[in-house]
C-alpha cells in the first residue's frame, strides 16, 4: 500500500499525479492511496485538458481497493487553487495531507509514504515549524530516532549531507566530529539495511576548497573530518574514505566508485546530484522506522499549468519506496532468523 500526499496544490503535483496514473498498468504494480482532493484533480484535469483515470473515493486506508487510484479527501469542497502562487490555503492543504498520511503509516495502514513537494513558506508556521519534510517526519514518525536525507538515483548515485538547510555562514559550526560520525552511522546502516549493500563504500568530501590543502585553506579537514573518518573505520567498521576535494571528485567521475557520497553542506552535494538527475532523482528519508521518499524537485511554480512537468521522478520515488520496503523486510527477516552455529572453533575443540 503506497500512500501519496498531494503536496502544494498550487504547484505541479496534480499534473504529475494525473500523468502518472494515466499510464497503462501503473496500478497493476501497487495499490495507491492519494491523500488529496478529487475536486482539485478535476480542476487541473480540465485546465490542462488531460484525461483523468477514475479515482476511487475512500474515507479510510483500510477501504483501499487494488487496481484503482484510491483517494482520501483531506481538504473538502471549500478550497482555493491559485496556480503558481504561495498561499495559506495551499499550505493548510499540504499539511492536512501530511498529517493524515503520517498517522496512517504510524498505525500500519499504509506500507510506505511518498510525498509530493511542498513550499515551506506556505506552511502554517505555528503547526509546521520545520525546515522540510525530513525534520517533520523525524518528530512525527521517528520514535526517538534521527532522520537523514539521502538523495538517490536509479544509476546508483547516493548523496547524504552533514549540514542540510543551514546558512552557509553557520555550516562550519555544524561540522563537528560528533555530527560527522552520527551521519556516517545512519548512512552506513541505511545502505546496508534499505539498499542491501553488504559492505558499502562511502566517499567523504572536504569542506574547504581543495579539501583544505593540508591546512592552508582551512582546518576542518585536519581537525574534524579526517579524524572522524579514521574513527569510523577503526571503531565503527564503516568503509569511509576521504576527505576528497569537491571539484576534482565530481569532475573526474570518482563518485562512480562509491556506494554513497557524504557532502558537508547542501549545495556541495545537491548541485551536482541535480545536474545529473534532475528528472529522476529521489529524496529518501533514512534512519526512521518508516519508509518515505519524494521526488527531488520543487513545487514547479514556474512551469505550472504549462503541461510540461515530468512525472518520472515521482514514478521513481514510488518504485524506490517499494524496493526499500522489500529490502528492509528481507533484512529484518534475515537478522531474526540467524542460523545457529553448527561447529566449534579450534580453541573450543581443544578446551
Amino acid at each position: 500500500m503506497v500512500g501519496i500526499t498531494h503536496g502544494d496544490i498550487n504547484g505541479t503535483s496534480y499534473e504529475l499525479l494525473l500523468k502518472l496514473f494515466n499510464r497503462n498498468g501503473v496500478t497493476d504494480l501497487f495499490t495507491p492511496i492519494i491523500y488529496g482532493s478529487p475536486r482539485i484533480a478535476a480542476y487541473y484535469s480540465k485546465a490542462l485538458q488531460m484525461e483523468r483515470a477514475s479515482w476511487h473515493l475512500i474515507t479510510d486506508a483500510e477501504e483501499a481497493e487494488p487496481d484503482v487510484v484510491n483517494v482520501i479527501d483531506v481538504v473538502g469542497d471549500e478550497i482555493d487553487v491559485t496556480p503558481g502562487k504561495v498561499t495559506e490555503p495551499a499550505g493548510l492543504a499540504a499539511l492536512a495531507a501530511l498529517e493524515r498520511a503520517t498517522s496512517d503509516i504510524n498505525r500500519g495502514a499504509i506500507d510506505v509514504l511518498v510525498t509530493c513537494p511542498i513550499n515551506k513558506s506556505a506552511m502554517p508556521q505555528d503547526r509546521f515549524p520545520y525546515k522540510g519534510h525530513t525534520a517533520y517526519l523525524g518528530v512525527a514518525c521517528g520514535q526517538g530516532k534521527e532522520p537523514l536525507m539521502i538523495l538517490a538515483a536509479p544509476s546508483g548515485l547516493r548523496v547524504a549531507l552533514v549540514s542540510t538547510h543551514d546558512p552557509i555562514s553557520q555550516v562550519p559550526k555544524v561540522i563537528t566530529q560528533r555530527r560527522v560520525l552520527k551521519t556516517l552511522e545512519i548512512l552506513d546502516e541505511a545502505l546496508r539495511r534499505d539498499f542491501l549493500i553488504s559492505s558499502p563504500r562511502i566517499a567523504v568530501l572536504g569542506l574547504n576548497p581543495h579539501a583544505g590543502d593540508n591546512g592552508l585553506i582551512g582546518s576542518e579537514e585536519l581537525e574534524v573530518i579526517a579524524p572522524s573518518i579514521a574513527i569510523a573505520q577503526r571503531e565503527m567498521g564503516i568503509y569511509a574514505f576521504g576527505p576528497f576535494s569537491t571539484d576534482g571528485f565530481w569532475g573526474s567521475g570518482a563518485y562512480q566508485q562509491y556506494d554513497a557520497v557524504l557532502a558537508m553542506y547542501h549545495d556541495q552535494g545537491l548541485a551536482p546530484f541535480k545536474l545529473l538527475h534532475l528528472h529522476d532523482g529521489v529524496n529518501v528519508t533514512a534512519g526512521l522506522p518508516i519508509i518515505r521518499t519524494s521526488p527531488d524537485h520543487g513545487t514547479g511554480y514556474d512551469i505550472v499549468m504549462q503541461g510540461i512537468a515530468n512525472e518520472q521522478a515521482l514514478m521513481e520515488s514510488i518504485y524506490m519506496a517499494i524496493d526499500l520496503y522489500r529490502h528492509r523486510m528481507a533484512d529484518d527477516e534475515a537478522r531474526s532468523n540467524v542460523l545457529p552455529k553448527l561447529y566449534k572453533n579450534k580453541r573450543g575443540d581443544n578446551e
